[in-house]
């Protein structure tokens, strides 16, 4: 079977009735409301909608295109239907409809090991269980040579025999759609360069990825680079419809991607510790999806109005809970360029750090530790023990992090918050896929911030994170 037959894409389009299908066992995305801008794939939670603001699909950009030697392209590991990223069940699909031949599973990253080789389907499936299982993408980095920090010693359940002057990283693929709210490429930021804007580190990424994980022997030309950022750059998604509380357009409400792409961002535009450039205040009201339905009333036998009064106190719960915030690293006890000092504890609401109005990510470059790679996490990865070359002091990680980029201490475990829109089509959740469901999410913050949220409260939250 050829590469192609492995694109796993499938779109229909509203083309008189003309159905590009290039081999998937999930559901379909199709074309809605006769409009080629937006594209449609349902999920567990309802439906995902894509708009293209630069118009159809087109299948000859090379986002679509085998540019390198391993069948892979960029759609391998971004699928329309998994809000362009790729999912576990998405990804076993393909595994049983090619028997592991489509391209993803290429041992270059997609194995637990690099270069692992398998005799059979039972060992090819161990060999990339985390890829299977998780969604993760291996990522190797050496250590900087000038970093404060040596590796001391790696506990690898895969025995892959890491040496300690480089490490594997496994990562989830970051989405290419709504990209126009970006402040920093890839979760360390190491695409995102001081002096570069966005789309300029989009175009780095896009090479570097078609070299790396596409296993090109070449660059990209300016014109292929151009093609595919543009295409990026021009994707909104976000979920459409709830499958209880039905579209999240109805009565006023502005879910869906269409309100999403007209949405006002700058770099900084809501920022809490003084970095933004309009010097307006930081507003905790950062969603405000769902405004219109606060004043529903208590409806017991209408499943829609009372799932749209969840999503709504859920998204009440989000912009102004108070909690505690402390013991992140990147935020508590840092002074920053606008001079501004954080405490090492203060009150705060979820909006301190999602803080970009309606899509829930950093306004400004802020990689933050929360506690992710603490090894209890995810007991599934590897363990690095890192010392600090000065002092002597070790920590247990199962990610560096941004500390793989900047060669500093204080980096270790940081990592950029991601856009929060589109969130049902793509889990699990966390660079690392710890999180295998939003409710997941939910009851990892509530542990780890003392948020003591009820039941119902639980509930609530996880429902508005389901309706982004």
């Amino acid at each position: 079977m050829s590469n192609h037959r492995f694109l796993s894409l499938s779109l229909t389009v509203c083309a008189g009735a003309i159905v590009t299908a290039l081999s998937t066992p999930v559901p379909q995305a199709q074309a809605v409301e006769s409009d080629l801008r937006l594209l449609a794939s349902t999920n567990p939670a309802g439906q995902l909608r894509t708009f293209n603001v630069n118009g159809g699909l087109d299948l000859d950009n090379p986002f679509f295109q085998d540019l390198g030697t391993n069948g892979r392209r960029c759609v391998t590991c971004h699928q329309p239907r998994d809000a362009w990223s790729i999912t576990p069940d998405g990804v076993q699909a393909r595994f049983a409809l090619s028997h592991g031949a489509d391209p993803i599973f290429s041992n270059n990253d997609g194995s637990n090991c690099e270069g692992a080789t398998t005799q059979s389907e039972v060992e090819q499936r161990n060999a990339y269980s985390l890829l299977l299982t998780r969604g993760l993408i291996r990522v190797g980095l050496d250590v900087p040579h000038d970093a404060e920090f040596v590796v001391e010693n790696v506990a690898d359940p895969y025995q892959c025999g890491f040496a300690t002057t480089d490490v594997s990283v496994y990562r989830r693929p970051l989405p290419t759609t709504n990209l126009p709210f970006l402040t920093a490429v890839m979760w360390d930021g190491r695409e995102s360069l001081s002096t570069s804007s966005i789309l300029e580190d989009l175009a780095r990424q896009a090479n570097d990825a078609t070299r790396g994980h596409a296993a090109s022997t070449r660059d990209l030309t300016v014109e292929e680079t151009r093609h595919i950022v543009t295409f990026e750059a021009g994707l909104f998604s976000a979920q459409a419809v709830d499958t209880h509380g039905g579209s999240l357009q109805g009565h006023g409400g502005h879910g869906g991607p269409i309100a999403l792409s007209r949405q006002e961002f700058f770099i900084g535009i809501n920022d809490p510790v003084g970095m933004n450039p309009s010097s307006r205040a930081f507003d905790r009201h950062v969603f405000t999806i769902f405004d219109a339905w606060a004043g529903l009333p208590p409806a017991p036998r209408n499943l829609v109005n009372e799932t749209r009064r969840a999503i709504v106190r859920g998204q009440q719960i989000f912009n102004m809970k108070p909690f505690t915030i402390s013991g992140v690293g990147g935020l508590n006890g840092q002074t920053f360029a606008s001079g501004v000092a954080v405490p090492a504890s203060f009150t705060g609401t979820c909006t301190v750090c999602h803080d970009t109005p309606n899509a829930g990510n950093h306004s400004v470059k802020a990689p933050l530790d929360i506690g992710l790679t603490i090894p209890a996490v995810a007991p599934y990865l590897p363990i690095y023990t890192l010392r600090h070359v000065a002092t002597g002091d070790r920590v247990d990680t199962t990610d560096p992090g941004r500390a793989l980029i900047t060669g500093k201490w204080r980096d270790i475990g940081r990592f950029k918050g991601p856009i929060l829109r589109a969130l049902a089509a793509r889990p699990p959740y966390f660079h690392n896929g710890s999180a295998a469901t939003l409710q997941e999410v939910v009851e990892f913050y509530d542990a780890r911030f003392d948020l003591n949220l009820t039941p119902l409260e639980k509930a609530d939250l996880a429902a508005f994170l389901r309706a982004l």
